[in-house]
């Protein structure tokens, strides 16, 4: 089946005031040293931690830190950091060592980007910055960056009701995202279930994968899903969907959504249908829950389908995710 990357409960952490800086760099090198990382590796990624969450603290607007395993390779440690701040116009000028300025994430940067072992920035004056970095311990491979997805809980709460699960081989990749009916406990449940069921059956048609996650998820609350199978090689995305989960290919132009049938995986269902689309070159397919608004414009963000998928993620969840719902999102980018 290939690597399989599945949904984590991710914890996004404010970093508000300066009691962050302390708890963000100890739960970096506390991941870290889990992954087999020595010494002189966690304190690298202890520093780009702390320097990342001090100029959040000092300069950010709704600055939010994300610490997890890496998704594609579990034995790196990726940091998102996202702000609504003032942004930056020259994030190439933000790179040199000792450039400051009143802009999130100026200070440092340039360190930031030396320490770590992959990073990626892309901010628009005004409306905020998304810095993306992975560390991996010397000697060890690097993840793909072809694809990345990250949830955010509904408030307060501590868990969350969407999930995603992709499966990744030389030519094809395989992704499945359930928004699990309602939010809490008994929606990660359902949602979780859709995983498992995705991965014991990711190497069959995206229309039968769809058809077994709706006959097993009869004992949940059920959900919306859609399973999507993208061929790298020859540019072809087959889709199939359930209920209110939206689909992109997206392009520096615009976008292209891709057709879900009504209806609740586990409960109701329409005749299930696939489609099959052409993605264009340097182009990102996108599927979110209804966490996030379909109103977002691409267009609108100069550059940032040039960027890695996590940050394509981060950017999209931070501006069309909406605080009242669960919220998950997956970006691939197919072209290699």
């Amino acid at each position: 089946m290939g690597e399989v990357i599945r949904s984590q409960n991710d914890t996004w952490v404010r970093a508000e005031d300066a009691s962050a800086i302390g708890a963000l760099r100890r739960a970096a090198v506390a991941l870290a040293e889990s992954r087999g990382f020595d010494e002189e590796d966690a304190g690298q990624v202890a520093v780009a931690v702390s320097e990342a969450a001090s100029n959040l603290v000092k300069h950010a607007v709704e600055g939010v830190m994300l610490i997890r395993p890496h998704p594609e390779l579990n034995t790196a440690v990726e940091v998102v950091a996202i702000d609504r701040g003032p942004g930056m116009g020259d994030v190439s000028r933000a790179l040199r060592d000792g450039y400051s300025t009143t802009g999130t994430l100026g200070i440092g940067l340039g360190g930031i980007a030396r320490m770590a072992s992959g990073y990626e920035v892309h901010s628009i004056p005004g409306r905020g910055t998304v810095l993306g970095m992975y560390f991996t311990a010397r000697g060890a491979p690097r993840p793909a960056t072809r694809v990345s997805g990250m949830t955010r809980p509904i408030g307060e709460e501590t868990v969350c009701g969407d999930a995603f699960a992709v499966t990744d081989t030389d030519a094809t990749t395989n992704v499945m995202l359930c928004d699990g009916l309602g939010h809490g406990s008994a929606a990660a449940y359902a949602s979780q279930e859709a995983v498992r069921l995705f991965l014991e059956n990711a190497d069959l048609a995206p229309i039968t994968v769809l058809e077994r996650i709706h006959r097993g998820l009869g004992q949940t609350r059920g959900g919306a899903v859609a399973v999507a199978s993208i061929d790298r090689t020859e540019g072809m995305v087959t889709f199939a969907g359930l209920g209110n989960v939206s689909a992109w290919i997206t392009h520096q132009e615009g976008r292209q959504g891709m057709i879900s049938v009504p209806g609740i995986a586990g409960h109701q269902a329409r005749t299930l249908r696939q489609y099959e689309y052409a993605v264009p070159p340097h182009s990102m397919v996108v599927l979110h829950s209804d966490g996030l608004s379909d109103r977002w414009d691409i267009t609108s963000y100069p550059g940032l389908l040039t960027r890695p998928p996590v940050v394509v993620a981060a950017t999209m969840l931070r501006d069309a995710g909406t605080r009242r719902d669960d919220a998950c999102v997956v970006t691939l980018r197919p072209w290699t």
